[in-house]
């Protein structure tokens, strides 16, 4: 058996229609130290989600009743702070990036190794643990970079005084670009650092998210802040390199 860590039992809402998937799933979970409720259907799924405390959501796509894309939407407009994965056999892009613009954190695509699913899965809990604890992990306050201001305490961050609401992997993201004080983060270094997975997803997560940050940081503003270096990656910083 695996032990997650010392934060006690973990609980799991694993929302999947097909018994003879969601079974041999939900017992190695339980194998490794999960607490896991099964929901058959989008919209029971996404009743548990809004009646119950979970740590952590696996989500099927193709449900009956309420597709998977909607119940993620519903679930992160009500707990922007609630881990994500979308686990189905919609494997193309452009379906993983609409599973990303509905708000999932990670996308995997079946047939999955188990292995994989539990390295993903700590890897969004451990960032949520994380950003439980902000005092512990950025006790300096805030970061500024032009007119943006990030508060690393509180989680928030301004633009030129303007309030702008991140989710949580959204501000992870800024708050690693901002620290690498203007130098140029590769897209692995990113995955590495924000998403704590160490090997290719194959998905375009992160260009997903630095999107999402553009759409946020950026559109209103004339000074563009987050850049792109071509065949490199991505930098934080008030102008060009």
């Amino acid at each position: 058996m695996v032990q997650i860590w010392s934060m006690g039992a973990v609980s799991v809402l694993y929302i999947e229609d097909e018994p003879r998937v969601a079974a041999p799933v939900k017992t190695w979970l339980e194998e490794n130290g999960f607490v896991v409720e099964l929901a058959p259907d989008g919209a029971v799924g996404r009743f548990l989600a809004q009646s119950n405390p979970y740590d952590l959501v696996l989500l099927d796509v193709n449900l009956p009743f309420v597709d998977g894309y909607e119940v993620c939407r519903d679930i992160r407009a009500a707990q922007p702070e609630l881990p994500i994965i979308m686990v189905t056999a919609l494997g193309n892009v452009d379906q993983k990036l609409k599973g990303f613009d509905a708000g999932a954190d990670d996308y995997m695509v079946k047939p999955f190794d188990f292995r994989e699913l539990l390295a993903r899965m700590k890897a969004l809990l451990k960032r949520k643990a994380a950003a439980s604890r902000p005092e512990e992990a950025a006790p300096d306050g805030s970061l500024v970079v032009a007119d943006l201001v990030i508060d690393v305490i509180n989680h928030t961050v301004h633009r030129a005084g303007q309030p702008i609401a991140l989710t949580t992997k959204e501000f992870t993201l800024l708050e690693f670009l901002v620290r690498k004080g203007g130098k140029v983060a590769s897209r692995q270094e990113i995955i590495e650092h924000v998403w704590d997975i160490h090997f290719d997803t194959g998905t375009n997560v992160v260009e997903v998210y630095i999107n999402f940050l553009r759409k946020k940081i950026d559109r209103q503003f004339e000074t563009k802040l987050i850049h792109t270096k071509p065949g490199m990656g991505y930098y934080l910083k008030n102008g060009p390199l």
